[in-house]
C-alpha cells in the first residue's frame, strides 16, 4: 500500500513538465482593455474619456532560462473618445483604433509548478488609427498621436498538459497620448492609463 501511494505520488509529479530555458508558446484568447481615463484638454476644458473595449488575443513567450521569458502581445481594439464636461458640455469626438504592441519581460519565481505565477516589466507603444464615427457637429477631425509608455503585470501560467497552457494576465500600461481636434483649435493629453486584461490558451512547442 505505501509502495503503490509512494509510485502514485511520484508518477503525479512527473506529469508536471514545468517550464524550461527554450520553450516557445503561442496563445490566442482574448483581451480587455478598461481605461482609467483622465488627463487635459485646452480652450474648452473637461476631461478626454475612452470607453471600455475587448478583441481577440494573439500573444507570443519564449523562456531564455526556466526564471524569465519575453512575452510580446498583439490586438488591436476600437474605442469611442469623448470630452466630458467641457465648457460646451459633452463632446463626442467619433471612435479610434488603438494597435498597442507591448514587450514585457516577466520573471517566474515557481518554474516548476503547475501554477506558476510570474511578475514583468514591459515596454508599450501604441499607434491610433481609423479616426471615424459619430462626432459633435463642430468638430470635423480628430487625430490621436502615438504613444510611448511602461506597463508592469502580473499573471499566471497553468499547466494543462505537457504542451498546452493556460494563461491570465493583468497589465497596467502608462498610455498619455496627444490629442488634436480641428487641426489643433484644441489639443488635449488623453492619460488613458488603461487596465489590460488577457486570457489566452498557449501550445508550447
Amino acid at each position: 500500500g505505501a509502495a503503490l501511494v509512494a509510485t502514485t505520488g511520484l508518477a503525479g509529479a512527473q506529469e508536471v513538465r514545468g517550464l524550461r530555458a527554450g520553450d516557445f508558446m503561442v496563445g490566442f484568447g482574448a483581451v480587455g482593455v478598461l481605461p482609467t481615463n483622465g488627463g487635459s484638454v485646452g480652450v474648452i476644458g473637461g476631461r478626454p474619456e475612452a470607453t471600455n473595449s475587448a478583441s481577440p488575443l494573439l500573444d507570443f513567450t519564449y523562456f531564455v532560462t526556466p526564471n524569465f521569458s519575453a512575452n510580446l502581445i498583439a490586438a488591436t481594439t476600437r474605442h469611442d473618445i469623448r470630452v466630458r464636461n467641457s465648457a460646451l458640455g459633452d463632446v463626442s469626438l467619433g471612435h479610434v483604433w488603438a494597435l498597442p504592441p507591448t514587450l514585457t519581460v516577466q520573471y517566474h519565481p515557481m518554474p516548476a509548478s503547475r501554477f506558476s505565477p510570474y511578475v514583468g516589466l514591459g515596454l508599450n507603444a501604441t499607434w491610433f488609427y481609423g479616426h471615424g464615427g459619430s462626432r459633435a457637429g463642430a468638430v470635423n477631425r480628430v487625430r490621436v498621436q502615438p504613444s510611448v509608455g511602461v506597463a508592469p503585470s502580473i499573471g499566471f501560467n497553468y499547466e494543462i498538459s505537457p504542451n498546452w497552457v493556460a494563461n491570465l494576465d493583468l497589465k497596467w500600461v502608462l498610455m498619455q497620448p496627444d490629442v488634436s481636434v480641428n487641426s489643433g483649435t484644441i489639443r488635449a493629453r488623453a492619460d488613458i492609463n488603461p487596465f489590460v486584461l488577457g486570457a489566452t490558451l498557449r501550445y508550447r512547442f
